[in-house]
């Protein structure tokens, strides 16, 4: 009896298991970034202004990052497969739904659920590297995780965009919900769990262990590189992105999907580079959060300070930029598996994951008031100046994430003393490097 359920699992290898986990976290990142190319669309449908359009996406990811640590939880307890299957039918409902609605309250409700079913899917997808990988593989493959999930806002940016202006919004939303179904059935055949058992037993003490996990100098570290380097490209990609390149920027309909492909593109192309570099230097970790951080900056001042509409060119190089932050918060998720046992990874994963999307809500809520506040009342597209003054909000959680890297990686530093591993200043390893290289 008990040889049938081993030989019935054993054709899960890794690849199997991984490929239905990233298979549905692609199609949850698609269902995430489908309103992104749909916001003319919602907005004529639902009558919304900016700030109405504007809650669509804060409500999906308000619920999104509140779930993170519970699913953190869940995670830990019932592990990947059930969180995988679960989440991706729950997402598959709320397209269902959306497809369906005609009035704003329905919508609202259908984008709740998006962001619920969303919660623990990339969590989960992270756990199953962790359960199956050895350890000197995770950084890389966590990026290759991330540059996957990334092509399914590519599908957004292309097919789903295809397939809205052919077909229309009921066919569009109802088609991803049956990706959304289909996924919640590969993930329930194909995952398999690695150690049920040891979940089970670290199932309870909810408050306690998240205290703990927070008060973590390195988790913490791992939150603020989450929430410091995605806001920008998620601000662009989830939402003002296409109608910013639609009304202010002067760009055809192909151009702006263009635009959007190459932002997922850039995000894709960074992933395995920053894998490698943390992979590669794992005690200056913090300071590729800080560079992307750096370049994020001037890519936004280049682009803002201009009064006039920006050559292409110079948009391409735009989306270039602010694309590669996305792969640079999954450093955080890195610090996360360093710091925590696995008893305690998905509690972990789910604190630091919520940086990200506290910093995504407050950015993408802001941008719709400032351009409310600023443009003609019943405003349904917006001037360039109107994004310029908007756009200019993303300074306060660019400010606020560095302090947060810069504060926890002190006090990260401070426990890595305490156990006798020092890091070196950045100036004495040049310095090193430089005497080693005359030398030679």
């Amino acid at each position: 009896m008990s040889q049938a359920p081993a030989a019935r699992r054993g054709w899960r290898t890794p690849s199997i298991v991984y490929g239905a986990a990233v298979a549905a976290y692609f199609v949850g990142v698609t269902h995430r970034t489908a309103l992104g190319v749909a916001g003319v669309e919602a907005t004529l449908r639902f009558g919304l202004s900016a700030t109405g359009l504007a809650a669509f996406s804060v409500a999906q990811l308000t619920v999104y990052a509140a779930m993170q640590i519970p699913a953190g939880r869940l995670l830990d307890r019932f592990g990947p497969r059930a969180l995988i299957a679960t989440g991706s039918l729950v997402m598959a409902s709320g397209q269902l739904v959306l497809a369906l609605a005609h009035d704003v309250p329905t919508a609202l409700v259908a984008r709740v659920l998006i962001g619920a079913g969303d919660a623990g899917i990339f969590i989960s997808a992270l756990r199953v590297v962790a359960d199956w990988f050895p350890p000197r593989r995770v950084p890389v493959m966590v990026q290759v995780t991330g540059v996957i999930g990334q092509s399914g806002q590519l599908a957004s940016a292309i097919p789903v965009a295809l397939l809205l202006h052919t077909r229309g919004w009921t066919a569009t939303f109802g088609t991803l919900a049956v990706a959304g179904l289909l996924a919640s059935v590969g993930a329930f055949v194909g995952i398999r769990d690695r150690e049920p058992q040891a979940r089970s037993k670290s199932a309870q003490r909810f408050g306690p262990t998240v205290r703990r996990t927070v008060r973590t100098a390195g988790t913490r570290l791992g939150f603020w590189s989450h929430f410091a380097t995605p806001f920008s490209a998620n601000v662009v990609g989830m939402l003002w992105g296409v109608p910013f390149f639609l009304s202010a920027q002067g760009c055809t309909p192909a151009q702006a999907s263009l635009l959007l492909t190459v932002l997922t593109l850039s995000a894709m192309a960074a992933g395995p580079l920053v894998g490698r570099l943390t992979a590669r230097h794992p005690l200056r970790r913090s300071w590729i959060v800080l560079s992307s951080c750096a370049l994020t900056a001037v890519a936004w001042v280049t682009l803002l300070v201009p009064s006039t509409p920006r050559p292409m060119w110079q948009l391409l190089a735009f989306v270039v930029v602010i694309g590669a932050g996305g792969p640079v918060s999954l450093v955080g998720m890195d610090f996360a598996r360093t710091w925590s046992p696995t008893s305690t990874l998905g509690t972990a994963s789910g604190f630091v994951n919520t940086g990200g999307f506290i910093s995504t809500i407050g950015s993408v809520l802001a941008v719709g008031v400032v351009l409310q506040a600023v443009s003609p009342p019943g405003a349904t597209s917006y001037t360039l100046d109107a994004y310029r003054a908007a756009f200019t909000v993303l300074l306060v959680p660019w400010v606020v994430g560095i302090a947060g890297v810069l504060r926890s990686r002190h006090l990260t530093r401070a426990d890595m003393r305490a156990e006798g591993v020092v890091v070196p200043p950045i100036q004495q390893v040049l310095r090193r490097r430089r005497s080693d290289s005359d030398d030679a």
